[in-house]
């Protein structure tokens, strides 16, 4: 099991994903916790090193926990997904290569865990 935790950020029915460098895949920005990091520790982290902006940790909300097939692996993948509050202007930092707001029409360009993230989003009426 691959356990991350991931940013979900939803504006204008549209969710902000993350390419790397060298892949062909959207992605919600996030990553693994380092020893001794809570959930919000690595979402401030992660964000600040992927997008070049601040959580501001008091904001952030559980907004589900999904799995998924790990891309590429045999094995599963666990995103702890939360919503939260920003500072700063979003721009692609570290390995990212490049943001993107998708829609539910977009679902072939992500990952799969991702796309399952996106569906629950679509039916509940928060992505277009």
């Amino acid at each position: 099991m691959i356990d991350k935790i991931a940013w979900l950020r939803v504006e204008s029915g549209r969710v902000l994903t993350a390419r790397s460098h060298g892949k062909d895949v959207y992605y919600l920005p996030g990553g693994k916790r380092e020893t001794g990091e809570s959930d919000v520790d690595t979402l401030v982290r992660e964000v600040r090193e992927e997008l070049s902006v601040a959580i501001v940790p008091e904001s952030a909300v559980h907004a589900g926990t999904f799995e998924a097939q790990a891309d590429g692996k045999a094995t599963t993948v666990r995103m702890t997904c939360y919503s939260a509050d920003y500072t700063g202007e979003l721009a692609p930092s570290s390995e990212i290569a490049e943001l993107r707001w998708l829609t539910h029409a977009d679902r072939d360009q992500v990952s799969a865990a991702t796309r399952t993230i996106m569906d629950d989003l679509h039916r509940r009426g928060q992505l277009r």
